[in-house]
């Protein structure tokens, strides 16, 4: 499986962004995908996630500020940010599991900083 992730930037806080990852590759119709973060001197961990009939998980920092949605068709998550603050700032990475393994994409950094 491969992940390919878009977005990230820099952004005002305050602010929306929107990331998106796409997997391809043998893809199976029970998994899971997600995003999730890693800041300056702590360990990655998870922001969100969704299963593929879309119930999500949300860590308790970003409930209610980012929503993470998938397409199924495209086997496409977005992981849509609002009201960012700058403790948001982080590298991001979208991950994918099926059959007991995990994928990851390539780390994509937000920036809440004004």
């Amino acid at each position: 499986v491969q992940l390919q992730a878009f977005g990230g930037g820099l952004v005002q806080p305050g602010g929306s962004l929107r990331l998106s990852c796409a997997a391809s590759g043998s893809i199976f119709s029970i998994n899971h995908m997600g995003w999730y973060r890693q800041a300056p001197g702590k360990q990655r961990e998870l922001v969100a996630s969704i299963t593929a009939v879309g119930y999500t998980t949300y860590d308790d920092s970003v409930r209610g500020r980012f929503t993470l949605s998938r397409d199924n068709a495209k086997n496409t998550v977005y992981l849509q940010m609002y009201s960012l603050k700058p403790p948001d700032t982080a590298v991001y990475y979208c991950n994918f599991w099926q059959r007991g393994r995990d994928y990851w994409g390539k780390g994509t950094l937000v920036t809440v900083s004004s």
